[in-house]
């Protein structure tokens, strides 16, 4: 059995549990069919992270079937669920983490509006206050990657580094969000489907009317820097009323 420091060891329980809820959230905002899709959480002190099962139920997800994998995305022998094969997006999470050291979490879905972003190859544009307040700016298509090494974090680090967007519509396969904890990635995830839909449907109405950049950057600071300041977490409030 692989011993941890108690701190560390009381770390990783819960990002186990974190993670395994936080999947819930992901079928309760409809982002996600069968078992598609997956949550990851960094573990505070150590350079572990805690990703789904492969092919597993999310009625059937808990805790103790999270996979514990090192930052080369190899599982960690002798912890619980480690008996399971994790995500098949198990190496891209991992690049993400490598890279990315102020990245707590990472999420990926197929949510229905989002993957026909992606299908078509387009950005989402910033035309609503609400992109504006969460990413800053449009949502960017990240490059066409094949499943099962590092291409896709490869894209998703390329695209998103000194970008303000924590989305990315990789392209042809679907939205990865970033976070600073599993918890705000997951809320990025659902705000990108949001703006997804939101924007495909006002566009189909008729044409998109731009917000200017510099209006654009002001609802972005206040929203960061202002905006339920009182909280523990800026990001736990809606965007602009």
């Amino acid at each position: 059995m692989t011993q941890f420091s108690p701190d560390v060891e009381a770390a990783i329980d819960q990002v186990r549990a974190d993670v395994a809820r936080l999947h819930g959230e992901l079928v309760r905002y409809g982002l996600v069919v069968w078992t598609g899709g997956n949550v990851s959480g960094r573990v505070p002190g150590a350079d572990l992270f805690v990703i789904k099962p492969s092919g597993v139920s999310y009625d059937d997800l808990a805790p103790e079937n999270m996979i514990l994998c090192d930052l080369d995305g190899n599982v960690v022998a002798g912890t619980p669920g480690s008996e399971r094969s994790p995500s098949s997006d198990t190496a891209a999470h991992a690049y993400v983490y490598r890279q990315m050291p102020e990245v707590g979490g990472v999420v990926h879905t197929h949510s229905t509006y989002a993957v026909a972003w992606a299908a078509r190859g387009e950005e989402i544009p910033c035309v609503i206050t609400g992109m504006a307040d969460e990413f800053g700016g449009p949502i960017p298509i990240g490059p066409f990657a094949i499943i099962g090494d590092d291409s896709i974090g490869r894209g998703i680090v390329d695209t998103l580094r000194g970008h303000r967007s924590r989305a990315v519509l990789m392209q042809n396969h679907g939205p990865f969000t970033i976070g600073v904890t599993a918890a705000d990635a997951v809320k990025a995830a659902v705000m990108c489907e949001d703006a997804a839909r939101t924007v495909h449907l006002a566009r189909e109405a008729g044409p998109l009317i731009p917000i200017p950049q510099d209006k654009i950057d002001a609802l972005y600071a206040r929203y960061q820097n202002v905006y339920g300041q009182a909280g523990d977490d800026r990001r736990d409030d809606g965007p602009t009323p």
